[in-house]
Order: C-alpha cells, then sequence, then structure tokens
C-alpha cells in the first residue's frame, strides 16, 4: 500500500513534497551544490549572527529530510568538529599571541623568552578580549564550513554519488566515496559498540573502554574494505577501452587546465578581492573540464543501471544553494562592515537585514525535497 504524500497547510498540491521513494529520490550532486552554496556564502562573512543563522539553515534541512542510513549520522560529529575547531582556534591565540591590539586585558599569562631568530614570535603574556573575539568570528568561519560539508555529507547517498560521476573520474571517485563513506560508518560503530557495552553493564568511558571498542571497529572497517573489494572485482572494475593518443592528449590539457581554472575561480570567489575575475575563471575552467571528462569517458568501460536525473525539484534545490550565494557576493558590495563587524574598537555584532534574508533561500530543500519514509511515518 502506498504512502500519501506529505501535507504543508498553505501549500498547493503540486508543490507537495512526496514521500521519498527509488523514482523521485533527489539527486544527490543537488545536496553538494545546495551545501556548497552556503558554504560559500560562509566564507564571505565573519559576523557570527549571519554564520549561526546559515548552520541553523544547515541543521533544520538535515533534520527535516536525511534518513536513517549510516552516512546520514555523521552530522553530529561534524558539529562536535566544529566545535573543536573553534575551542582550538581560540587556545592556539591564548597561548601564540595575536597581532590584534587590544584594550581590554583579561589576564597575563607567562610569558615563554625565545631566541633572537624566534622574533615575532609570542608564547604566553598579554591576552585581551579583542584578540579572543577576533578568534571566536574566525574559528565560527571555518566552523560553519565544516557543517555545511557535514550536511551534505548527511544528505547524499555516496554510492549514488558515485555512479552519477563521468567515467573518467570513476577511479578518483570510488577513493573518494570510500573515503567519505568511512567516517559516518566509523561513527556508527562506534554508536553501535557502546549500545552493545551499556546493554551489558559494561563502561563505556575511559581508556580502557576506548581501546576494547577500537578493535571491533577497525575490524569491520577491515571486513568493509575486503567486501567491497570483492564487490568491484565481480562487476568487472578497471575494464578500459582503446583511444587514440591525440584524444588522450587533448584530454589530459582540457582536464587539468579546467580543473586549475576551477581552483582558481573557486578562489576568487571565496576571496573579497577575486569576486570580478572568479566567475569568468570558474565558468571557463567548468567547459574545459566538462570537455575533457567526456572525451576522458570513453576509455572507461561501464554501464549504469536506472541512473539518477536531475529533475526539477533537484533543479531547485541546487537552485537554491547557489541563490545564497550569489547574493551574499553581492551583499558584500553594499554591506562589508556587516558582514565583517570589527573588534577593535569592541562592539557588539548586528544581525543585516538584507544578508540575513538571502540566506533564507536554502530552506527551499526542507518544502519541495522527497520526505523520507521514516520523517513521514514519524509526522503522521
Amino acid at each position: 500500500m502506498s504512502q500519501a504524500p506529505s501535507v504543508t497547510p498553505g501549500l498547493p498540491g503540486r508543490l507537495l513534497a512526496p514521500v521519498a521513494d527509488r523514482g523521485n529520490a533527489l539527486h544527490p550532486g543537488a545536496w553538494w551544490l545546495w551545501a556548497l552554496g552556503l558554504a560559500v556564502a560562509a566564507s564571505r562573512t565573519t559576523n557570527p549572527l549571519l554564520l549561526g543563522l546559515i548552520v541553523g539553515v544547515a541543521g533544520y534541512v538535515v533534520a527535516a529530510r536525511r534518513t536513517d542510513a549510516p552516512w546520514a549520522r555523521s552530522y553530529g560529529a561534524f558539529v562536535k568538529l566544529g566545535l573543536f575547531v573553534v575551542a582550538l582556534r581560540i587556545a592556539f591565540s591564548v597561548v601564540l599571541g595575536s597581532p590584534i591590539p587590544g584594550a581590554h586585558e583579561l589576564f597575563v599569562l607567562p610569558e615563554l623568552p625565545l631566541p633572537e631568530w624566534a622574533q615575532g614570535i609570542r608564547i604566553g603574556g598579554r591576552v585581551t578580549a579583542e584578540q579572543v573575539v577576533f578568534a571566536l568570528y574566525d574559528g565560527l568561519k571555518l566552523a560553519a564550513l565544516l557543517i555545511c560539508v557535514g550536511a551534505a555529507n548527511a544528505l547524499a547517498n555516496p554510492a549514488r554519488l558515485l555512479k552519477s560521476l563521468p567515467g573518467a573520474l570513476y577511479e578518483a571517485g570510488v577513493a573518494v566515496v570510500v573515503a567519505m563513506t568511512f567516517a559516518p560508518n566509523l561513527v556508527a560503530d562506534v554508536v553501535r559498540l557502546r549500545t552493545a557495552r551499556r546493554l551489558r553493564g559494561r563502561p563505556t568511558g575511559g581508556v580502557r573502554a576506548v581501546l576494547q571498542i577500537g578493535l571491533p571497529v577497525l575490524e569491520g572497517a577491515l571486513e568493509r574494505s575486503v567486501a567491497v573489494a570483492a564487490s568491484m572485482d565481480a562487476r568487472g572494475y578497471g575494464r578500459t577501452a582503446q583511444v587514440p593518443p591525440a584524444v588522450r592528449r587533448t584530454t589530459n590539457v582540457l582536464t587539468l587546465g579546467g580543473l586549475l581554472g576551477v581552483c582558481a575561480g573557486s578562489y576568487g570567489l571565496l576571496a573579497a578581492q577575486g569576486a570580478g575575475y572568479g566567475l569568468p575563471l570558474l565558468a571557463a575552467g567548468l567547459l574545459a573540464a566538462v570537455a575533457g571528462l567526456r572525451l576522458g569517458g570513453r576509455r572507461s568501460v561501464r554501464t549504469r543501471y536506472r541512473p539518477d536525473r536531475f529533475g526539477p525539484r533537484s533543479w531547485l534545490v541546487a537552485a537554491s544553494g547557489v541563490a545564497v550565494a550569489v547574493l551574499m557576493i553581492r551583499a558584500t558590495a553594499y554591506a562589508p562592515e556587516a558582514l565583517h563587524p570589527g573588534v577593535v574598537p569592541l562592539t557588539a555584532p548586528e544581525l543585516p537585514l538584507w544578508p540575513a534574508l538571502s540566506v533564507l533561500p536554502g530552506l527551499l530543500p526542507a518544502v519541495i525535497a522527497p520526505v523520507p519514509p521514516a520523517a513521514e511515518g514519524s509526522s503522521a
């Protein structure tokens, strides 16, 4: 018996998000484009209020649309990693000092004398509120980037993402997908073993418990690696076709040049000074890379069973992330002070209206993306 689509008050019937199945599932690339758009927006600001809004948008979409798959449970680990990065950035600023001047002294650490060749480096000394706040803003920016990547990792099926890659990138894609799935499966194994130990009345904390849990986790990771290698061998992985040398050389030039253009254009979009040349360079690099990948795909002999397609909902989800990135980049032209609040003098950050509204299109996937069956059943 089929499940009825989810009901969202105030939306017409054709915009209602259906229950996800194999036929209407969102393309995994759409989730990554959406998350990368949020990451680009987070890279353009150090305002903690805007960064918190971006993290809140990503967390809400993950809570509304993630499944019960092992990779979907890794979002909490990315959040904890982001908090650890913030704490580590503040600790480095306190211990190693900061070039930020400040008038509000918090405390003074014992300063370690260094030789003459280490001039400019300080360990210990005076700690001010301005340098701690600057380190906090800097750490929150990096934490927001990590959480956006974690959102994509929790929402996109890595196996389907591998299947959607061009043939020329299939070998590299396997390595990337294995690396992407290692962390979620590792977190799932640790949670499963801790629950089993808790049910048996054994301690789950301390060095001894960690050592006893670590061995089964590593054993499970090794078994999965052997199973993946066996399945790849059974499917004839590694078969290649003969292509002319001229096509191979053209493929290498286009792919390498396109990827370099993509890297340079991405850097231009992320840096405030390179917004003018970043977009043209990124577009040219993408065109060259796509042409090289299409040529390179001729040497990969493989077929796809029921390939994923970019449907209207996938395009809308990807466009919502791109819209957030573009609007935040435009916001740097008319509200640079609001996006980068100063710390000297020390003032409270303000939430600018238009940059904050620019983040809200990122909530669109929580409305239009297909609802996971588990989420549909829990909300009924």
